[in-house]
């Protein structure tokens, strides 16, 4: 029987990450910067729930995107969740 580390939530396929790229797309150029340095850094190591919290994120009109990206707020009620704010964390900008 292999030995399976089931403490390693699943990458999800090509089809699914291409079809995510093209979701992410976003009307504001500023969440495309960040959405394109998002998947530059991060495309290859995506997990389900990164992308479970990444759709949630694309939901949000791009004011409100914009406003989560930048700290101007955090998420909250559902939007709330351990998959968006860790997809947040990795998104946003180190502040010095």
């Amino acid at each position: 029987m292999p030995d399976t580390d089931v403490s390693t939530p699943a990458a999800p396929d090509a089809d699914l990450l291409r079809r995510l790229r093209w979701r992410c797309r976003r009307g504001l150029l500023e969440n495309d910067i960040f959405i394109d340095k998002f998947f530059e850094r991060h495309g290859d190591h995506l997990t389900t729930p990164l992308v479970q919290g990444l759709l949630q994120l694309m939901d949000l009109s791009d004011n409100d995107l914009l406003d989560l990206l930048l700290s101007r707020k955090e998420p909250e009620g559902d939007l709330a969740s351990a998959e968006v704010v860790q997809v947040l964390s990795l998104m946003r900008v180190p502040r010095a």
